[in-house]
């Protein structure tokens, strides 16, 4: 073998050696994504019967598409309140209902989904249901899109109650013809709950837990839902019927960022 053909090869060995770990060193470099604190728990774990219908793992949101951050259909919170949750499903069950939960720990990535979808005013899609009369250019001023949210600190929880036996949820389908979410029960997207006068994220003034407009017995299930859970240490937010934030929080100044998925609290 000539010493040309051994430089040749020793130069070849190299070069193989220099790509191997320039494809192997970004992932290397990689930081583990980050797992939720060991106070933070999988409601499943705390309480099974609870139902649990994520919806910001689906195209069902007000953004029509799922969010980032929910990676499984699964609620996590830290356990004061996931155990606050289990304290007045006991006493739901006896009466023939259970909590449904919709969203429960948010990432920050999943906000700031949100406020980029927020600013795109072009982004109309999901409009005609979810805020059939707010121009998208308020979204921020009127406190519907925020950069931060409270949810992302573990303790807040959106949810409603279902009446007993509960029936499915019946699958949304990109692209259905879209009913606003204040309209008549039987006429706006179909939901398990009992009526609350609005579906889940309703965009408008109507969802404002205590609005005089709201009356009979729609407003009597919003009565029962705050009354079952403000006994437990939960605080409902005035705008939302469907937001209760447990008190006092463990966390009151964090903002986590780790995905929503059963990894995130193994073990715990």
């Amino acid at each position: 073998m000539t010493g040309m053909t051994l430089a040749l090869r020793a130069l070849a060995t190299a070069a193989a050696a220099l790509l191997a770990v320039t494809a192997v060193s970004p992932a290397a470099r990689a930081e583990p994504e980050p797992k939720a604190p060991p106070e933070f728990v999988d409601l499943r774990s705390v309480d099974p019967t609870i139902i649990t219908e994520m919806r910001y793992t689906t195209a069902h949101t007000f953004m029509g598409e799922a969010v980032d951050g929910y990676r499984q259909p699964v609620c996590i919170l830290t356990r004061p309140a996931a155990l606050a949750l289990r304290t007045a499903q006991r006493g739901l069950l006896r009466q023939g209902y259970s909590l449904k939960v919709y969203d429960c720990y948010r990432p920050q990535r999943a906000v700031d989904h949100f406020v980029r979808w927020a600013k795109d005013l072009d982004d109309q899609t999901m409009k005609d249901e979810f805020y059939p009369l707010v121009d998208k250019t308020r979204l921020f001023e009127d406190g519907y899109i925020a950069e931060k949210s409270g949810h992302s600190r573990g303790s807040t929880v959106d949810l409603t109650l279902v009446k007993l036996p509960a029936l499915p949820t019946k699958p949304y389908v990109p692209g259905e013809d879209l009913a606003p979410c204040y309209a008549p029960k039987d006429q706006r997207f179909p939901d398990s709950s009992v009526d609350m006068g609005t579906g889940y994220d309703c965009f408008d003034t109507l969802s404002h837990t205590d609005d005089p407009r709201v009356q009979g017995v729609q407003r009597a299930n919003r009565q029962f839902l705050r009354a079952t859970l403000t006994g437990l240490g939960f605080v409902n937010l005035a705008e939302e019927w469907w937001h209760f934030t447990y008190k006092p929080e463990p966390f009151p100044d964090t903002f986590f960022d780790f995905p929503v998925a059963r990894r995130s609290v193994a073990g715990h």
